[in-house]
């Protein structure tokens, strides 16, 4: 069987390792000319890394990260904490697998680095511009003008999915009001911070702290409301000064992680409703191209590669229908892709209070359960975290 993957950020270089691993002859097609850093920080929690080792390269991956002591929700200019949900050693025993903060790109190394070992062919510089079935194969036509024939296609080429746009037409995904600022900064300008994945909450604007590298760098994403800017690009520069102004009046530590930053970008924050079907006939759709969602779950790679490994075990198990299969892995990740989705735009809400008032109302009986029932605080993520792929039944 031949798969073709468009896309190779983490959900198509997962779907080509995990297919791969099943026997599959697989190509990827990537539309940019070099596989390189995009993003900075990312976090992978427990069930993301079921998959990862199931894959084979947790040990790779898992030599740069950084574990967090805890998961927080703290009030930004106080510094006050709301709540503090135990990980490291906390999270293998409650979830099976750690929960690593690292650097996108040394994600990217590894799995490129195993999809190479294991025979999977890496296409650069070109994309996929057209496809036709013709019930027993696809023919996938490239912008170079070649045209590839196999048993299916993935899209996991990402919010702009040129394989999604071909199967429904052109759409706009939502803008969410709120435009993402990251910068890097050396951990040692603040040694005081946290060592966790922290959510500093504060009026219409948010802010998101974590070590990666070891430890020896920061990751810092600030979340405002600001309908303004809709320029949709992870590479486009911020104002290092406009993003200190944004959060002046803030926790000591967050604004020495902002003043050391060198390089500041900045984009907006988009999404799009559940699709009614994620298959047609051989054509599948994976991660942000079927169902991107904003960054306040953490859980958008870690549903790309949840996906990619389903997908795989649906393939298998339907080795001879994969028309079959791909319905097969829609009916089962679409529920809970739908839920994580519906969380993610929740959570804009809980970390955006405007006013005193609604601060209170919500963070007030966070902090009392957290004192008085911390068992029950920690259970909110369960559904989460404690979710394995490869256990599942199909």
């Amino acid at each position: 069987m031949k798969f073709v993957v468009a896309g190779a950020g983490i959900g198509g270089l997962c779907s080509a390792l995990a297919l791969s691993r099943c026997g599959v002859d697989v190509d990827v097609i990537e539309r940019s000319p070099q596989i390189s850093e995009v993003g900075a920080g990312l976090q992978l929690s427990p069930n993301a890394m079921k998959v990862i080792r199931a894959l084979g390269v947790e040990d790779a991956v898992a030599a740069k990260s950084c574990r967090p002591d805890a998961l927080e929700l703290r009030l930004g200019k106080s510094g006050r904490t709301v709540f503090s949900i135990p990980m490291g050693d906390e999270a293998v025993r409650r979830y099976g697998a750690a929960y690593l903060h690292v650097h996108r790109a040394d994600v990217i190394d590894a799995l490129r680095a195993a999809v190479e070992d294991a025979g999977v062919r890496i296409r650069l510089g070109t994309e996929v511009a057209s496809y036709a079935q013709d019930g027993d194969t696809v023919s996938i036509g490239l912008d170079t003008g070649e045209v590839v024939v196999a048993d299916g296609l993935v899209g996991a080429d990402g919010l702009k999915s040129a394989v999604r746009k071909r199967m429904f037409g052109p759409e706009a995904p939502l803008f969410t009001g709120a435009v993402a600022w990251r910068i890097l900064s050396p951990a040692n300008v603040a040694p005081d911070l946290p060592n966790g994945a922290v959510v500093w909450a504060g009026r219409r604007q948010h802010a998101v702290t974590y070590r990666i590298r070891n430890g020896a760098l920061i990751n810092f994403v600030g979340v405002v409301e600001d309908p303004s800017w809709r320029i949709e690009s992870w590479h486009e520069p911020g104002d290092p000064e406009a993003l200190m102004k944004r959060f002046a009046g803030w926790t000591d530590p967050l604004r020495r992680v902002i003043a050391a930053a060198e390089v500041c970008n900045r984009w907006a924050l988009f999404d799009r409703n559940p699709l009614p079907e994620w298959s047609r006939g051989r054509v599948t759709l994976l991660g942000d191209a079927c169902h991107p969602m904003p960054p306040f779950q953490a859980q958008g790679a870690a549903m790309a590669i949840e996906d990619a490994f389903v997908l795989s075990r649906c393939l298998v198990a339907d080795a001879g229908n994969p028309v079959a299969a791909l319905r097969r892995y829609e009916t089962i990740r679409r529920p809970r892709t739908t839920r994580m989705l519906q969380s993610a735009r929740d959570n804009m809400d809980v970390f955006h209070r405007s006013n005193a008032l609604t601060q209170l109302a919500t963070y007030g009986p966070m902090r009392l359960a957290n004192s008085l029932a911390p068992a029950f605080v920690r259970s909110r993520q369960d559904w989460i975290y404690s979710h394995d792929v490869a256990q599942e039944p199909l």
